[in-house]
């Protein structure tokens, strides 16, 4: 038996979370929920969006699943995102980015992963204003968290059967940083023959994914590069909506949808469960639970398919739990 927590988050988060973990469960897999409350709906009880309780869960358990949770506006917080990932480490942000079927996009056929490094770059917050009009903020690039996250990237790859590494950097222009995650790169390719290795220029990248996206397997990248690309690749499946996401650390991980909570649409149980659905499975997959996992998915895709009992922002008109249900009855 698994014992796992759960976040259901806030805004839609507890109608999406309600309607994954009813997937879950009915994949069979032996789970112990432990279902803990974060975000802003704590805020008035514990005066912080983050209780210790949720993270010391989370820490105890090792493998975490949460639904969206509003970033809260002048509490000093940045996120409860930020806040789970620098609290536990979760140096490396999962972000697969695969075509579903009756999905709008301008696109086919795409199957990318995205690994991200997710505890420096511009995004460790080192800035600070040099005059009045003038403002500097500070690049770290360690070749610890560089040759951790590109191994990480490798070691996905080889369990995922995934063909080719692409390292995204731009060391022609930040030598130092850059260049040193690239030097690193380098190195840590050598140690896995097996798979393809090959770097591309950030800017590159980008232009690359939207002409000849088929080249490309998994991509590994800094901190705020990851962050943009990650987001691109989203859009290419069909947005945020369908992004499925993980943060994982030494014998950690926290497993989310990377959109927001949309507090708009809080309990007209509406939106469609897919992001966090397959973040579910991401998570069946990293605890070996690979058979349900394939279960969830494929009967994920038949409902996808058949066109009838999906929510809304799929062109249907079912609601959040008729969607769960529908993928339940094909499982």
């Amino acid at each position: 038996m698994h014992k796992i927590t759960w976040i259901p988050g806030d805004g839609v988060g507890p109608e999406i979370s309600d309607a994954s973990r009813a997937v879950i469960d009915a994949s069979g897999v032996d789970i112990e929920w432990e279902i803990v409350d974060a975000g802003v709906d704590v805020m008035e009880q514990y005066g912080t969006p983050l209780p210790d309780h949720v993270l010391e869960s989370v820490r105890r358990n090792k493998i975490a699943i949460k639904g969206p949770i509003t970033t809260p506006v002048g509490t000093g917080f940045r996120s409860v995102n930020v806040a789970l990932r620098k609290a536990l480490d979760l140096y490396a942000n999962l972000r697969p980015a695969k075509s579903l079927p009756g999905v709008k996009t301008r696109f086919e056929d795409i199957d990318l992963v995205i690994v991200r490094e997710n505890t420096e770059d511009l995004y460790a917050g080192i800035e600070h204003m040099v005059t009045d009009d003038a403002a500097e903020s500070i690049k770290i690039i360690t070749k610890k968290a560089s040759r951790r996250i590109v191994k990480f990237a490798f070691e996905y790859a080889l369990q995922e059967g995934r063909k080719k590494v692409t390292a995204v950097h731009k060391a022609n222009i930040m030598k130092c940083t850059d260049g040193l995650f690239l030097a690193t790169a380098r190195e840590v390719a050598q140690e896995y023959p097996q798979i393809e290795f090959e770097d591309r220029i950030v800017d590159n990248m980008c232009m690359q994914l939207v002409i000849k996206p088929e080249l490309y397997d998994v991509l590994v990248l800094p901190n705020l590069y990851g962050d943009i690309v990650s987001d691109l690749c989203a859009g290419m499946v069909g947005g945020l909506g369908v992004a499925p996401g993980a943060n994982i650390g030494e014998g950690i991980a926290v497993f989310e949808p990377v959109h927001g909570s949309a507090p708009k649409y809080k309990g007209m149980n509406k939106v469609n469960p897919l992001a966090l659905l397959q973040s579910g499975i991401l998570m069946l997959r990293y605890i070996n639970e690979r058979e349900a996992a394939d279960r969830i998915y494929e009967a994920m895709i038949a409902v996808l398919e058949e066109g009838s009992k999906v929510t809304y922002d799929l062109g249907g008109s079912a609601t959040t739990s008729q969607m769960a249900e529908a993928i339940i009855a094909r499982m």
